[in-house]
């Protein structure tokens, strides 16, 4: 599955997404709770200054004493004294606030964080199963942007989204009861403008879908971009590669820039158009509230009182507004994300797999034909039997097949048509996890992890003994390589192990294949990238792996393999010969005899020199 192909055709279904996001929340939802609970009082506070503005200006202001009843007792409260209190009081619950607001804002990044590592692991979790198909079709920028990026853009905004909501509303409730306490007709003429202030919101959610649609592809680009440009960089400046990626990389940046402006041109009036709804209804206040106050019906305190609740109340309205926009694209994100989750692996194990626990009798491909695209055969009618301890040498131009064929073996792709069979059970029967367990593989371009050498050659059976960790070393000819090394086996080599030669890397790759003690060995062109003198050291590491296990070699020098049982000639994906070196040296017009020929003139002027 393409992921620049997926559209979060679920983000305007909210009920599911947050089903889905649910028990990425469970674990955290005491938290959770408490940070939505601390974030009711913090937006009520803010009706604290306009309700204390009623009594200031009725009282302190108009010098007048303040007279209520309590308990059946008449109490006077000086305007002297309210003009001390009220300051007070106001500072007082300002610093409540903002000890509400710290710890709501605590709470908040906590849970966010939470939610966001669990979304992470979970959706790593996953990867690290998905098919090397999907690895194929996918390039790394996408990979990491949906798997990385999406993750964050959706749980930890969501949170923070969440909370600002809360606040805003119960901010909006606070001053919106002020006001209905100050004048229930004026309060009317401020809710009725504030709903419809909200309209522009619902009109521009899909206008953001697509948008973030089109920047998740864009945004995969750019990263896949940064990568080629970081691990070809030696590539880049051997063919002055240079500007390609400069104009790559401009190209992306302002295609980015397009799409954004694209919704900031269609989405910018949005605020605009709100604040000239509130300036009409500022405006309708301010004239029937005058009316009000000169009918006598509405204090000068309490139209002060509304005006400022009024003013107050806008702010957050557009917040909430922003946030509301911002949380579509959060629900966006959201939708991408439990895609990654619905996606699954094509190679799975069947429910009656059976282990598969050493190689008996033999491997066998049966009338197999496999395509990578649809009607594009790369291996057809393939049949090769292969007995156990027996070591298969694969040969033939490039582009034919032979890395396929192995590949099959290890399930990393599945046949079209026919069966690869090990001790004549379809390896598909098998558990993915007991047959890969089963094989080594030595690569042409070995990829070590990093870390140190001793971690990595672990990497084959870390349950291995120290004892055996040396045997291995011994045989793969280590042994005067770690000697020069600052920190022997236990010295880190950094990512993809680029502080070791070729032929150092190989031995690293032979040694972890070798502690892995597999009953097939798999080498696709395992000496290939080498020079003559690493490859001699290399070639006996190989040997000693070799011993005593059924092994398939893919060469492309063909002096490395006359000593195979067999040899298999494969042209555009067809075994056309089969036979030992000098079986196959004897076919007049054999494919094998001329490829050895030629190989062999290539050679020549290198040997008279």
């Amino acid at each position: 599955m393409k992921l620049s192909e997926t559209s979060a055709k679920n983000s305007f279904r909210y009920s599911w997404l947050l089903q889905r996001a649910f028990p990425f929340i469970k674990p955290v939802l005491t938290r959770a709770i408490l940070g939505v609970l601390v974030a009711i009082p913090v937006g009520a506070l803010d009706g604290v200054v306009a309700l204390a503005l009623k009594p200031y200006m009725d009282y302190v202001v108009g010098q007048k004493d303040l007279i209520f009843t309590m308990f059946g007792s008449t109490h006077t409260i000086s305007c002297s004294t309210l003009a001390l209190i009220i300051p007070f009081a106001v500072i007082f619950f300002a610093v409540f606030q903002g000890v509400l607001r710290y710890l709501n804002g605590y709470l908040t990044d906590w849970t966010s964080q939470k939610i966001t590592n669990a979304i992470k692991i979970a959706l790593f979790n996953r990867l690290v199963y998905m098919d090397t198909a999907f690895f194929d079709e996918n390039p790394s920028g996408s990979i990491i942007t949906r798997y990385l990026t999406d993750p964050d853009t959706a749980s930890k905004n969501l949170v923070n989204s969440l909370k600002n909501i809360i606040t805003g509303v119960f901010g909006a409730l606070s001053l919106i009861c002020v006001m209905l306490y100050s004048s229930w007709r004026l309060a009317i003429i401020g809710v009725v403008v504030l709903c419809i202030a909200f309209v522009p919101v619902a009109l521009i959610r899909k206008r953001i879908k697509r948008t973030s649609n089109k920047n998740m592809v864009i945004d995969g680009n750019i990263t896949t971009n940064f990568n080629e440009t970081y691990s070809g960089n030696r590539v880049m400046r051997a063919y002055g590669l240079e500007n390609r990626q400069k104009e790559i990389f401009k190209e992306n940046i302002i295609n980015s820039f397009n799409n954004n402006m694209s919704l900031v041109k269609r989405a910018g009036w949005m605020s605009p158009l709100m604040y000239l709804i509130a300036s009409f209804g500022i405006a309708i206040v301010l004239w029937y509230g005058t009316h009000l106050i000169t009918s006598g019906i509405m204090t000068a305190g309490s139209f002060a009182s509304f005006v400022t609740s009024l003013l107050l109340l806008y702010k957050p309205v557009k917040t909430l507004g922003k946030t509301l926009t911002d949380l579509q694209n959060i629900f966006v994100a959201l939708g991408r994300v439990f895609e990654l989750f619905d996606i699954e692996p094509e190679l799975k194990d069947t429910p009656t797999a059976i282990k598969l626990s050493g190689l008996n009798d033999s491997i066998s491909f049966n009338n197999v034909y496999f395509e990578y695209q649809k009607g594009h055969p790369v291996i057809k009618n393939l049949n090769l039997f292969v007995n156990k301890g027996e070591t298969i040498a694969i040969v033939g131009n490039s582009g034919g097949g032979k890395s396929t064929i192995v590949n099959l073996i290890a399930r990393f792709y599945d046949v079209t048509a026919g069966s690869v069979c090990i001790d004549n059970i379809d390896i598909r029967n098998y558990t993915l996890k007991s047959l890969r367990s089963n094989i080594s593989f030595v690569f042409q371009d070995n990829f070590l992890f990093s870390g140190t050498i001793r971690e990595n050659i672990l990497m084959g059976n870390p349950s291995a003994t120290t004892e055996e960790l040396f045997e291995v070393v011994k045989a793969a000819h280590l042994e005067e390589m770690l000697d020069e090394l600052p920190d022997g086996i236990d010295t880190v080599i950094g990512e993809r192990g680029t502080s070791l030669s070729g032929g150092q890397r190989q031995r690293v790759a032979i040694a972890r294949a070798m502690i892995k003690k597999a009953p097939v060995v798999i080498l696709d062109e395992a000496t290939s990238a080498l020079d003559n003198k690493s490859e001699a050291v290399v070639q006996k590491a190989l040997d000693n792996l070799m011993k005593n296990r059924t092994v398939f070699v893919i060469a492309h020098r063909l002096s490395t393999i006359q000593n195979a049982d067999r040899i298999a000639v494969i042209n555009e994906g067809e075994l056309v010969e089969l036979g030992t070196h000098d079986e196959l040296m004897k076919l007049s017009d054999g494919q094998y005899k001329a490829l050895y020929t030629m190989q062999f003139k290539n050679q020549e002027p290198a040997v008279v020199n």
